[in-house]
């Protein structure tokens, strides 16, 4: 890969990071779970493909903008989905402790 073909690279992580953001913003979490596997594997392409070249100042410059930007993008993207996954897991532990009552005391409601 040359400079050029590098930084396309990396434009092209920053890009389906932007559409991620916008999948976590809107709640779109189907879209985020796709859009995360297509992110990797252009990383995975990325880290087999990419050689040492040595960067112009220009595109040294572009490639550390890129960057800042994906890291911006996966921070959001973080802040967004944690306090959900939070959520999700204490329900999820909520209903399994309710059905581990229910299991060793049975039905008790009245009914």
């Amino acid at each position: 890969m040359n400079g050029e073909e590098i930084i396309a690279a990396y434009e092209s992580v920053a890009h389906i990071t932007g559409q991620m953001l916008n999948a976590a913003r809107t709640g779109a979490w189907d879209d985020l779970v796709s859009l995360e596997n297509r992110c990797a594997r252009h990383i995975q392409a990325l880290e087999k493909d990419e050689i040492p070249v040595r960067l112009t100042g220009e595109l040294r410059n572009r490639k550390i903008a890129v960057i800042k930007k994906i890291l911006a993008n996966d921070k959001e993207i973080r802040g967004i989905t944690e306090p959900w996954m939070q959520r999700l897991s204490n329900l999820m532990q909520s209903n399994a402790t309710e059905r581990k009552l229910s299991m060793t005391y049975g039905n008790t409601r009245p009914g």
